[in-house]
Parts: structure tokens; sequence; C-alpha cells
């Protein structure tokens, strides 16, 4: 029976999941970049090691001293003559100081393994955040803002909690195992070390078994706490539409209503730890309760002594202390898995756009867009741009116009490469993007994008982000350029001033200005312009017009317009509809061939005409 009961706990033992935690967490446990660190996990191992043997050793001086001190039934005389109570009080003072070194060495262990843990939470946490930077637009869009955030909140809990508690003191409790198995045979005899290992089998096998059934539980309760969090999160960030419609009781519904799964799913995690716990304690007080019965029986036989059944109370219940905490580590480490469970598969996670292992910097040497019969659909269903082809010439400024949908700002998406096109060729001055580096090809163009979205943080680190090298000279010409750069002065903290979640604490057109003036402040050759002057009263549009008309100068200029006005003077006009380029001309000629440009100039007067 127990045979089988151990192979069964093996078996469940080597389960996918804690071959999958081992083969993506050794790296961080064992850094081969930090001998450092390395040496401090063998040290913290070793002075773990050493605690246990003292651990082992303090119930041997406990039953000295109670061995010695049943002399005293003899008499006062003979504790006199034979020196016992100086030997007691010796044994004592051992038993209180091995005490004392097993608690000094387990924190010293500790200590010494802390770095180990947080270098390795701090290492997955930045591989994490990197990769998520280096996955492709299409994942974030379909990706929730607070799965993502409690994926890596999790995670950070997730690791501190399998390195301490199942590799910091798995192996010493392994080693305090094996060493009380070599104290029972000494002091006793095999019959005991059968009793404590039956016990020990089933009482991990329990264990085991029943964190298994439970992880089906903790599954559910995070799946609930995850959607709670998502719920709060894109509810928050939605607060002025909330605001707007009066719906607070209608979020906060929704939000109670994803809690109360979570309540349900926390009040039966508690129930079966409990049913846990329980079993747990049955089955080693039958273990301890059947040693000492044999032990008392021994005394009662002269096969023992008191020394020895006082010895084998102590070592079963030392012996509770370890299993206790490698029940525990078990449980920790699964619940640890199910939560990093989500983090191995977001690492696993391929970007869609991927450099090419020969690919090369791009070289601007013009500024020539080409894209030649491309065709693009985001997904099977929907063909976004058919046979597409056109020319940007070097230094030009190009404007993009079209009914809502036509595709334009999908040329943007791709000329960045945040998708890769299904037919055709898109190229840079002859070099084809998709044989680039994705860094070098983002470089070397600047986008202002119709709703500029900023960081929670001050108006200068918004647009120094432009160019991270830039001084704060450079940065005041880029805001003055962008006509921003009064209104940042008459601010009470000025530049340092925080724009708050997505720029929500500036107006429409103030965090456009921002965007333009990081824009500005990047300098890129090849300039893209997504509608963006639409959120600008019509004199800082004017303003902010020839600012950008000036620093278009020299540069190819790609420019996504609904308001026509704004593109007039524009070198070339493509006009796009339902995915395909049905005129291409400049301004006038597009209005004398009387087609959709001309249909979409003339209902934009119209209304001009009515508005005034």
């Amino acid at each position: 029976m127990s045979r089988n009961i151990l192979l069964s706990l093996l078996a469940k033992v080597q389960t996918s999941s804690l071959i999958l935690v081992g083969k993506n967490m050794l790296p961080y446990i064992w850094p081969k970049n930090r001998p450092d660190l390395r040496r401090r996990v063998l040290l913290a191992i070793v002075v773990l090691i050493i605690s246990k043997i003292i651990t082992v050793l303090a119930p041997i001086f406990y039953k000295s001293a109670t061995d010695l001190l049943s002399k005293v039934s003899n008499g006062p005389e003979a504790l006199k003559t034979t020196n016992i109570g100086l030997v007691v009080i010796f044994m004592i003072i051992a038993y209180g100081v091995s005490r004392v070194l097993t608690v000094v060495c387990t924190q010293i262990g500790d200590m010494l393994f802390t770095s180990v843990g947080q270098c390795a939470i701090r290492s997955l946490n930045n591989r994490t955040f990197r990769h998520l930077h280096h996955l492709s637009l299409r994942y974030h869009l379909e990706t929730r803002l607070g799965n993502l955030s409690r994926v890596l909140e999790r995670a950070t809990r997730a690791v501190e909690l399998i390195i301490r508690n199942g590799i910091l003191n798995l192996i010493p409790t392994i080693f305090e195992l094996f060493c009380l198995t070599i104290v029972l045979l000494f002091f006793f005899n095999w019959v005991y070390v059968f009793i404590t290992a039956i016990t020990v089998i089933l009482y991990m096998w329990f264990t085991f078994s029943a964190t298994e059934w439970r992880m089906t539980i903790r599954r559910e309760m995070n799946d609930s706490d995850t959607e709670a969090n998502i719920k709060a999160v894109d509810s928050l960030l939605n607060f002025e539409t909330v605001k707007y419609f009066g719906n607070e009781e209608m979020e906060a519904r929704l939000f109670d209503r994803s809690m109360k799964r979570y309540e349900r799913a926390a009040v039966r995690t508690y129930y079966s730890l409990g049913i846990l716990n329980t079993g747990q304690a049955i089955i080693f007080t039958v273990g301890m309760t059947s040693c000492m019965a044999l032990t008392a029986h021994g005394v009662t036989m002269g096969n023992h002594t008191v020394g020895d059944l006082v010895m084998i109370n102590a070592l079963m219940i030392q012996l509770y202390i370890p299993l206790n905490f490698m029940g525990f580590a078990y449980r920790e480490l699964r619940q640890g898995l199910v939560d990093l469970e989500t983090v191995f598969a977001l690492l696993e996670q391929h970007p869609e756009i991927k450099d090419l292992p020969n690919a090369s910097d791009l070289e601007v040497r013009q500024g020539e867009i080409k894209f030649e019969h491309v065709t693009f659909s985001y997904d099977t269903e929907r063909v976004v741009l058919k046979d597409l082809s056109f020319v940007c010439e070097p230094g030009s400024f190009v404007a993009l116009v079209g009914p809502s949908g036509a595709g334009k700002s999908t040329i943007s998406n791709i000329l960045f490469r945040f998708y890769d096109i299904t037919e055709g060729e898109v190229s840079i001055d002859g070099q084809n993007i998709a044989n680039l580096q994705q860094k070098s090809l983002r470089s070397a163009i600047g986008i202002v994008p119709q709703n500029a979205v900023l960081f929670n943080d001050t108006i200068f680190y918004n647009i120094h982000y432009g160019r991270l090298d830039a001084t704060d000279e450079e940065v005041c010409e880029a805001a003055r350029l962008a006509q921003i750069n009064d209104f940042i002065q008459q601010l009470p903290e000025g530049y340092n001033t925080v724009v708050g979640e997505r720029g929500l604490k500036l107006s429409g057109g103030e965090k456009q200005r921002i965007a333009i003036a990081r824009t500005i402040l990047k300098a890129p050759p090849i300039l893209i312009l997504d509608e963006a002057t639409s959120a600008l009263d019509s004199q800082t549009e004017k303003d902010i017009q020839n600012a950008l008309d000036e620093i278009a100068k020299g540069r190819t200029s790609l420019v996504i317009a609904h308001r026509l006005s704004t593109i007039i003077h524009a070198d070339k006009i493509l006009v796009l509809d339902n995915g395909y380029l049905i005129e291409e001309g400049t301004h006038a000629e597009l209005v004398a061939a009387d087609g959709l440009y001309t249909s979409l100039w003339n209902q934009q007067q119209n209304l001009n005409s009515k508005s005034t």
C-alpha cells in the first residue's frame, strides 16, 4: 500500500506545471551572470542544513537531562555524589542554546536568500514588461489592461512564494527527515522508522491530493479577482463616460457581481483549507501517538527510559514542523504555479511582427515612400486595402483623404509596421520595410495622432519623450513651435505640471499641441500627421499649421485629413474609398475631375457657409 501511495505521490509531483516552473524559474534562482547570488544560494542552504542538524540534536539533550533527573529518585545524596546536577544544567543549557542557534541559522539563511528572491522578482518582472512591449499592436488591442496589471501583480507574489517556500527550505527539510531517520534507528529501532515513514507518506499524499483539489477553487478565485479588477480599471478609465450617462449604479452592480463570485470562491477556499488542516492533524496525531505508546510500553518493560519517551515526543513534535511546512510549501508552490501559469503563457506568446535574422537598419537618403500593389486585412473576413499603389516623392507633402473606414489610418499603421501586409511591398528609398529593423524604421518616422494620449507625468516629460537626449532649451523650443510654450509658462508649476491619466487634466487642444511638440522635438525625416489640428480652434490651427509647414520642409510628409481646407496646397492628394485608390492629383486637378473629392469638397464648403 505504502509503495502505491509513494508512486502516486511522485506522479503528482512530476506534473507538467512543476516541470514548466522548474524550467522557467531556474535562470532566475541560479543566474549565470551573478556569481555572487549563486554563492549566496549555496551559503544559505549550508546554513539551513546546519540549523536542521541542531534541530535534531536538541531533543537528545532534552532526553539526557530527563534521564539524569530521574536518578534524583535515589535521593539528594546521589545527586551530590555523582555531580548529576551540573550535568543536568549543562544539558538544559545545551538544549536552550540549540533552540536559539536553530532560529539564528534559519534567519541568517533567510537573509542571505532575500537578495536572491528580490533579484528573481525584478528579473522576471523586467522580462515580462519588456516582452509586453515587444508584442504586436494586435495583442494589446485584444487584451484588457486590468488583466495584464493583475498578472504582473500575482507573478511578483508567486515568485517570492516559490523561491522562499519551494526552494529555500525544501532541501533542508528533506535533510532533516534523513537525520531524524538516523536518530530513530540509533536510539530506537526500525519499527519507529516504519511508523514515521508511513505517517510522512500518508501526510504528504493527503496534502498533495487535497491541494490539487483546492487548486481548482483557487483558479476560480483568481479568475473572479481578475474579472473584478478588469471591470474596476475599465470603469475608472472611463470615469467621464460613466458620469455623462449617470450609470454609477450600473457600474457598481457589475463590479459587485464580479466580487460576489470572488466571495463565493474565497469562502470555498477557506473551507477547503479547514478540511486540509484537520486531515493533516489526524494523520500526524495517530502516528505520534503510536510511537509514544510503543515507547511507553518499552519503559514499562525496561527497554526504554523516561527520557526516551520525552525524546520521541519532542522528535515527533519537531517532525510536525517540517511536515506541516512541506505541506504548506507544496500548497504555496501549487498556488504560485497557478498564478504563474498566465505569466509563462504570456512569455510564450510570440510577437506577430518579427525582425528577420538578417534585417538591416533603415537608411533614409531622400525619404521616398512607395506602396506597390499592397493588399491588407486585419482578419480574413474584412480586406481594408486592396491593390493599393502610390508614391510619395522625397520631401513632398502628400495628403490622404476619403470617407471614414476607407483605410487612411491603416496606411500609417503599415508604415510603422505595426502589421505586416498580406500582399505587395512597402518601401522607403527602395528598402522593403519588411526587411528592416523595426526600431530603425520607427525612429525615422514621426507621427502626430488624431487622439493624442499622454503619460501621467509632467508636461516636460511628455515633450522630452520625443527625443531623450534633447536639452531643456530644445524642449522649450519645440513647445514654442507647437504654440504651447506661453500656456505652459502661465501654469503654477510650468513644465513640471502633471497632466493626469492619459492627459485628462488638459483640454483636447492642449494635449494635441504637446503631442505636436513631442514630434517636433523628434525631428524625423518622415512625418505623418493624422488630422493633427482637429482639436484646435481656427486661430491656433492656423498658427500651428504654419509651424507644421515649416518643420515639414525637407521632409516627406503624409497627412491624413478630414478637413480638406488644410491640404489644398498639398503636392499630391490621394483619395481612398473602400480600400481602393480611386483618385490622385493636386487640389485643383481633383476639383476639376468632378469625382469623389469634388463631392467631399463641396459638402464641406456648404457646411462652412451655413455655419457662418
